[in-house]
């Protein structure tokens, strides 16, 4: 099974990297940009024997190692 991993900012957290991106479109000429919050995604192959032994996993890994869960959300997707 393939799992697709979203990892965001939790809202209210400063971004400073998406403060960047947002001023280097703008200054690339890119008009209309009203914000940027950036983030990450892993996309993960899961030997499971089921979808919700699958879905656990996952979600340990998220809770352990992928996503720091103190300032940042994820969300799975199977693709």
């Amino acid at each position: 099974m393939k799992a697709r991993v979203t990892v965001t900012l939790k809202n209210g957290v400063l971004d400073p990297q998406g403060k960047a991106i947002e001023g280097a479109l703008s200054s690339l000429e890119f008009s209309g940009v009203n914000g940027v919050r950036q983030g990450k995604v892993f996309d993960l192959d899961i030997e499971a024997s089921d979808k919700s032994a699958a879905e656990n996993q996952v979600a340990q890994m998220c809770e352990k190692l992928l996503a720091n869960t103190v300032i940042e959300d994820y969300a799975i997707e199977w693709v």
